[in-house]
């Protein structure tokens, strides 16, 4: 028999842990699969950024907490994941969100900021993937694990745009989405990664207005940018049972860039 679409889509009951989740696409994707019924916890490094955030999604109705850490720090990551397992119990949704850039021409490119990067963008998502994975959902059989990449992980930049690091490290996150998804699918847990393209965002604010707004968004065969909702569908959709029979997957969600360049 099958199930109705709105149980489907149905998180009421489940626990999600949102990375880097104060502001930008973290906050969006928190804020989804709050209004499909989850609990939050979200982590960033900031707590005045993280309270706010918590006070917006509380006022629409969402459980949700913080607690501030480092994502790109062992200890701090470990702490973050077991305190959220003591307040929680289980988490089902992992959604690993957080994450930095750095422009330079690659000759130049700073070995610190290339660590930055890379620690942040890639280590972060292996430690939170491994400690909640190990903690709570291998032994329970279940689990869904949202990795946020990037267009930039799949491909080259068009001229002007100097983030190797960057790019290199959303690669990574791809690949590793597939190689968890391959390992895991065997403990019922699902494995899939977001790419956006160009969304507003304090992160991409440089390069907006470096490159300019109008201009990014006329390359994309949809002629605009991402907006505050575009990522939502997407979460709820690898987070919940509509989403159960698809892992390792990478969706790029970028206006039809990707179908242009190749990615």
């Amino acid at each position: 028999m099958s199930t109705p679409i709105s149980k489907l889509f149905d998180l009421t009951g489940q626990h999600a842990l949102v990375t880097g989740g104060s502001r930008g696409l973290g906050l969006q994707i928190a804020e989804a699969l709050g209004e499909a019924g989850a609990k939050i916890m979200l982590t960033s490094r900031k707590a005045g950024d993280l309270e706010e955030a918590v006070a917006h999604l509380q006022d629409k109705g969402i459980d949700a907490r913080w607690i501030a850490a480092d994502a790109s720090d062992p200890e701090q990551v470990r702490k973050v994941c077991d305190e959220t397992l003591e307040r929680f119990g289980h988490v089902d949704i992992l959604v690993n969100n957080a994450g930095a850039a750095w422009g330079a021409p690659a000759e130049d490119h700073p070995l610190e900021a290339w660590d930055k990067v890379m620690n942040l963008n890639v280590r972060s998502i292996f430690l939170f993937s491994q400690a909640i994975g190990k903690a709570s959902m291998i032994p329970r059989k279940r689990g869904r694990i949202i990795n946020v990449a990037s267009i930039a992980g799949l491909g080259g930049n068009p001229p002007g745009m100097e983030t190797l690091a960057y790019n290199t490290s959303k690669g990574a996150v791809v690949n590793f989405t597939r190689v968890l998804a391959a390992e895991w699918g065997e403990h019922g847990i699902t494995v899939n990664a977001i790419a956006p393209g160009f969304f507003p965002s304090k992160m991409t604010k440089h390069t907006l207005q470096t490159m300019g707004a109008e201009n990014l968004a006329s390359h994309a065969p949809l002629r605009r940018l991402g907006d505050d909702d575009d990522l939502k569908g997407a979460a709820v959709l690898f987070a919940s049972a509509a989403g159960k029979h698809i892992t390792g997957q990478i969706l790029a969600i970028d206006g039809g860039v990707s179908c242009i360049t190749g990615g």
